[in-house]
């Protein structure tokens, strides 16, 4: 809407400000004149007035009926006067009509607020994408033990549905049949597949992994979790309160000091002279420039180099309000998995224990786990290729149900799998091998176990959620910015205590449901502090809307991104450092800004009430307008020195 009234009024105002004196005499040429030719300006500048100051006038009318003036107050004063006056001044001799000011006002006002709204506007997405989760249909399973397909809206407490492999599991229930693994970091925030059996509870939304699943409906439609989390979501969205902006503040104050100086004006001219046209044009003077162009650039200009700067810098913005409290932050908090982590198994150690070297170990192990997609075969995968190691052949792959996976290498069996394959097979650990795991437990990694034949262990792979590079240099320059920083994860005490550890993190949230992470951001905000999350699952959803500042991983699920105010593209740690420092610079720039666009107005408004009226210096509307358009330079031009921020972290 604001786009097409400044495009519109843009080119209506082309023939006003031509037709204008007084750029007539400022540029040393005469218009052509016809008949009709002096109503050009007039009757252009009402439909002006009418089109593009009405979106203007609108607005006023609520900050009147919520008497708060700001910048649409100030702006309509502004126009409003000048209009009048302007009209007024065809019909009364000794008057300089205002049109030129009074059209170039509207179409720089406009300017700005489409600048403004195009770089802030944010799409209120997170709860359709948190409904995307939930799968159409279901497979019932019929009193004859067929299935058949059904809307997910139909079933019933006690149904029971088939859940395939790669399958969402369409309600809450309990499972009556079958084993596999659900992932579950969607929801719960742990990044580990949890094998599900027959007794064992599922939630909607997760997505089943290897094996098939038959589960009994518990809850459905507004009882499940995922529901949950969705009210969870809308509820943080609503409590968002409303800040004020700068320029409305400083709008603000000029509304009042405007009237305050030409009601001053008006008695002090009055006292002096007597009342006449000259008393009226001053106290109009001292309104229309009291609204300078450059206010209602100040900030929308700033404000769009900070988008594009951020979005360079691998930061999408889409609350500008976030953007401007980033630089007031008391803490950030983290989600671990996915944010500081990859939210993907690593190996992150090697015990060998058998006549195999390391080199023959992964050459091996990543053979028997080649054409698998489970997470410890991709991460053993990835070790071997760090290495430099090739896979070897292998032959008669068997997946191991809960207990690993077996084949045949060189004519012999070889097993890989976790302690229940060793338990199983009724291999007795050696002494390394034990202590190794032992500790790799007090770590809280994992650790498979390579076998050669059935009974001989040649090696053991401790594996962990791999922590980022970055996220070890980010936790230290926000120390150094006095900004403390939290964790919270849905993992386990053991996972969380050794990653904030290693990290050097303030403090840290272990085994959070979804509701608890929403409430720890809420706890943090309860004690006075400023609270940045940065998450990338749905079970951040809540906390990234919660949070003064919601940062959203850009690789993590379309429900963060939407819930987030900032969007992290390039998944890097070290974004929220950059995001810090240009909230900063460019709240500095908003500051120096407004002081150039009001300190126009220090030095205008007493020029044009006057004050040096008896020296013989008395300010012109026209006058005032050339000051007024080099604030707005001014202005422009500071606001790009923003392009120069440095950033780097």
């Amino acid at each position: 809407m604001f786009r097409q009234r400044f495009l519109v009024s843009l080119v209506l105002s082309i023939p006003v400000i031509f037709f204008s004196e007084f750029i007539q005499g400022v540029f040393g040429y005469t218009a052509p004149t016809f008949p009709g030719s002096a109503w050009i300006t007039p009757v252009l500048s009402v439909v002006i007035f009418a089109y593009g100051g009405l979106p203007f006038l609108s607005m006023a009318r609520t900050e009147l009926e919520n008497r708060e003036p700001g910048m649409m107050m100030l702006i309509s004063l502004a126009i409003t006067v000048a209009f009048v006056y302007s009209l007024a001044s065809l019909f009364i001799e000794g008057t300089t009509p205002f049109f030129w000011e009074l059209v170039t006002l509207i179409d720089i006002m406009l300017l700005g607020h489409w600048m403004e709204m195009r770089s802030v506007r944010q799409a209120s997405g997170a709860l359709d994408e948190l409904a995307k989760l939930m799968p159409d249909t279901a497979e019932r399973i019929t009193e004859s033990g067929e299935t058949e397909e059904v809307p997910v809206s139909t079933l019933s407490e006690t149904d029971v549905v088939l859940v395939r492999p790669g399958a969402s599991v369409p309600a809450d229930g309990e499972v009556v049949d079958g084993d596999s693994s659900v992932d579950e970091s969607m929801i719960t925030g742990e990044s580990r597949p949890v094998d599900k059996q027959p007794g064992e509870s599922v939630i909607a939304g997760t997505v089943n992994q290897d094996g098939s699943l038959r589960v009994r409906v518990t809850k459905t439609g507004d009882e499940t979790a995922l529901a949950g989390i969705m009210r969870l979501v809308e509820e943080a969205q609503q409590s968002k309160s409303r800040t004020q902006l700068l320029a409305d503040k400083a709008a603000g104050w000029l509304f009042y000091i405007a009237l305050a100086v030409a009601g001053i004006t008006a008695l002090a001219w009055t006292v002096a002279i007597g009342f006449d046209i000259n008393v009226l044009e001053r106290a109009v003077t001292v309104l229309v420039i009291a609204c300078p162009h450059a206010l209602g650039l100040a900030v929308p200009l700033v404000v769009a180099i900070n988008t594009s700067t951020a979005a360079q810098n691998g930061m999408l913005i889409r609350d500008r309000i976030a953007m401007e409290e980033a630089r007031n932050l008391d803490i950030v908090m983290f989600d671990k998995t996915g944010t500081l982590t990859k939210g993907e198994q690593g190996v992150v150690s090697v015990e060998i224990a058998g006549d195999w070297d390391e080199r023959r170990v992964f050459e091996v192990a990543s053979g028997v786990e080649g054409d698998s997609e489970h997470m410890i075969a991709r991460a053993i995968r990835t070790a071997a290729e760090e290495r430099g190691v090739s896979r070897t052949s292998v032959s008669d792959f068997e997946n191991l149900r809960g207990r690993g996976v077996k084949a045949t290498v060189d004519g012999s069996t070889v097993h890989l799998g976790g302690p229940n394959l060793i338990q199983t097979l009724g291999i007795e650990r050696s002494a390394d091998v034990a202590v190794f795991a032992d500790e790799a437990g007090a770590n809280a990694q994992s650790v498979v176990y390579l076998v050669r034949g059935e009974s001989e262990i040649v090696a053991a792979f401790a594996l962990a959620d791999v922590i980022r590079d970055e996220s070890r240099r980010a936790i230290d320059a926000l120390h150094e910015m006095g900004i403390e920083v939290a964790m919270l994860t849905g993992d386990s005490e053991d996972v969380a205590r050794a990653v904030a550890d290693e990290l050097g993190i303030d403090q840290y949230f272990a085994e959070v449901l979804p509701e608890e992470k929403d409430t720890k951001v809420a706890q943090l905000q309860s004690e006075g502090k400023r609270v940045a999350m940065v998450g990338d699952g749905v079970n951040d959803a809540p906390a990234l809307t919660r949070a003064d500042v919601g940062i959203a991983i850009g690789s993590g699920t379309d429900v963060a991104i939407e819930s987030g105010d900032i969007i992290l593209v390039d998944n890097n740690p070290l974004d929220v450092v950059r995001l810090v420092r240009l909230s900063k610079a460019s709240y500095r720039k908003m500051q120096e800004n407004l002081v150039w666009a009001t300190g126009y107005n220090v030095f205008a408004l007493p020029l044009a009430a006057g004050i040096l009226a008896p020296i013989g210096i008395l300010l012109s509307p026209a006058i005032g307008a050339v000051f007024m358009s080099l604030s707005t330079i001014i202005v422009a031009v500071n606001a790009r020195r923003l392009r120069g921020v440095d950033l780097s972290a």
